[in-house]
């Protein structure tokens, strides 16, 4: 669809996602399987939001930064599944340019700020690992908020500044993005504008977001895998090793998706492999992250088996 000629080129109102297949029996299949999906996502991230407000045992640092993150990952696959559901089964493969413009900018903006609460909660099992003496007095509830309000603020900010360029862009030609959500890269290949600038600007915020925590994390663990190594009980390594085993796991699957997705190379041929890792970061490990934090974390167990075995909890 157009609006009107720019220097005999036409200009694009919406674009088209082509998903995955044009095969009915797949793409039945196929929505299935994401529906599920993202009710097990949500379902398990209210669970897990719920479980540590009702609590009082689970007000604490850590579990503070996973509600945040768990109120991320809702937010974060709601802006992608619902559109790709309806690309799947109703063939509205349409979307506005504002549209996708709108869910790359929540794309980009919650995946940013999930890296750095990674990297909030990296310090937070820092500080209770190695400097247990003075985490109570570092990590309090002020700083908490300053934390975790600064990591949502600072990424939608610098995710503004790409947005604001490729707001200046304009599409022309080919309508087509062969993805099932709006990212970066498409958006850009389909405009007619010269767009170096918005793609080395996107490149150094994003490097930026996604390196510096990454980096604290590594620096974090290596410190605490020295200080849990220095424990000479056996019961206090176990211990220790525990208390951050459920979120290095989540590190170590978020970012290896990450990394993996854009490490191929975006050429047609591999199109569909990037579809297959954008899928793992983008729905399956928002659903995977309440299951690791349940079977891993004795307290969220102990908080789930508490209100499982009284009266509903919601009601006390």
């Amino acid at each position: 669809m157009v609006i009107s000629s720019w220097e005999n080129q036409t200009i694009l109102v919406e674009f088209v996602l082509r998903g995955f297949s044009s095969i009915l029996q797949l793409n039945i299949s196929l929505f299935i399987m994401f529906f599920i999906f993202y009710i097990l996502t949500i379902s398990g991230n209210i669970l897990i939001v719920l479980l540590v407000l009702i609590n009082s045992p689970l007000h604490t640092p850590m579990y503070f930064f996973l509600v945040n993150l768990s109120f991320l990952e809702i937010w974060y696959t709601s802006n992608i599944v619902p559109k790709m559901l309806l690309i799947i089964i109703a063939e509205q493969k349409t979307i506005s340019v504002a549209g996708c413009l709108a869910q790359f900018y929540f794309f980009g903006s919650l995946t940013a700020t999930e890296c750095l609460l990674l990297g909030v909660m990296s310090y937070d099992r820092y500080l209770a690992i190695c400097q247990p003496l003075h985490y109570s007095i570092l990590m309090t509830g002020s700083f908490c908020i300053r934390l975790a309000a600064g990591s949502w603020l600072c990424c939608f900010l610098l995710t503004s500044i790409t947005m604001a360029l490729l707001c200046r862009l304009t599409f022309c030609g080919p309508n087509e993005i062969d993805h099932f959500f709006c990212d970066f890269a498409p958006l850009v290949h389909l405009s007619c504008m010269d767009t170096s600038l918005t793609e080395t600007i996107a490149f150094v915020t994003s490097s930026a977001v996604t390196l510096v925590p990454f980096f604290l994390i590594i620096v974090s663990y290596s410190c605490i895998l020295t200080a849990i190594l220095r424990i000479p009980s056996g019961t206090g390594r176990k211990k220790g090793f525990s208390t951050c085993l459920s979120h290095l796991t989540v590190v170590m699957v978020f970012y290896g998706t990450l990394i993996a997705t854009y490490l191929v190379p975006s050429d047609n041929s591999s199109q569909l492999l990037h579809k297959g890792f954008s899928l793992l970061y983008t729905i399956l490990t928002p659903m995977f992250n309440p299951i690791i934090y349940s079977l891993r974390n004795r307290d969220i167990n102990e908080a789930l088996k508490k209100c499982l075995s009284k009266k509903p909890c919601f009601l006390r």
